[in-house]
């Protein structure tokens, strides 16, 4: 299970609870977060890619079926085109083939990112919230209070970057797999997008599923970029049966 930008492995705790009965499951922190720090040079989804590969081989594993979600998502595409062999499936999660389409100007995107650095802890925590969950879900419930219940998940105060995010996102723009999605059409594949992502638009989604050939796309209508959060039993089984499926090719 490959996280996202910001966050550490321990973000992936409400699938490895719904998974871990029946899989082996293995999360990590990224280079340059939690347990993996420091990140040192200028980094790349290709070294990302490696990393996880190295961490299969310390597990002894010779395949997996490889989750990824926003710039893991990334880092899954790469190490299934350089280790296909290592991969038996692929779950990519709100994410996307060209890691321009994440971080290129987009004025709404740009002023709530602009909010989680300025005004007070709250304001930028609760400026967080938005850019990972929709609106709508947030006008029912009690945004200081999740935002609060949230921080061990995303492994800081959601008022808070951690240094390496500009890092992490300048590796994300600088990729671009696009042109090579069609060699993973041997793959089976589960692409999942949230109807309200502001980061990993759907239609992002759709270009990373039409381009991997016989790639399922799933798209739950009320949520958002913090999609494995908000709706971790219903990602929980469709991953199941993606697994499972995939067991049987």
């Amino acid at each position: 299970m490959i996280q996202g930008v910001g966050l550490h492995g321990e973000g992936w705790a409400p699938q490895v609870e719904g998974l871990s009965n029946a899989y082996r499951c293995l999360r990590f922190d990224n280079r340059g977060l939690g347990q993996s720090q420091p990140a040192g040079a200028p980094i790349t989804i290709q070294q990302m890619a490696e990393d996880a590969r190295v961490l299969m081989d310390a597990e002894g594993w010779k395949s997996a079926h490889v989750v990824g979600h926003s710039m893991g998502g990334l880092i899954a595409l790469q190490l299934a085109l350089t280790e296909p062999s290592r991969v038996r499936s692929l779950a990519l999660l709100c994410t996307f083939a060209r890691g321009a389409e994440a971080t290129g100007f987009r004025l709404d995107v740009f002023w709530i990112g602009l909010r989680t650095y300025i005004g007070t802890r709250q304001m930028r925590r609760r400026a967080f919230l938005e850019m990972v969950m929709p609106l709508d879900y947030l006008r029912t419930v009690d945004r200081d209070a999740l935002a609060e219940k949230l921080a061990p998940i995303f492994g800081h105060d959601l008022g808070e970057h951690p240094p390496v995010v500009m890092k992490q996102l300048s590796a994300v723009r600088k990729c671009d797999l696009t042109a090579e999605l069609s060699k993973l059409a041997s793959v089976p594949t589960l692409v999942v997008s949230g109807r309200h992502d502001r980061i990993a638009r759907p239609s992002a989604g759709k270009v990373l599923a039409n381009g991997i050939g016989g790639a399922r796309y799933v798209e739950f209508p009320e949520t958002a970029h913090g999609l494995p959060i908000q709706c971790a039993d219903e990602l929980n089984d469709i991953l199941r049966k993606h697994f499972g499926e995939a067991q049987k090719l």
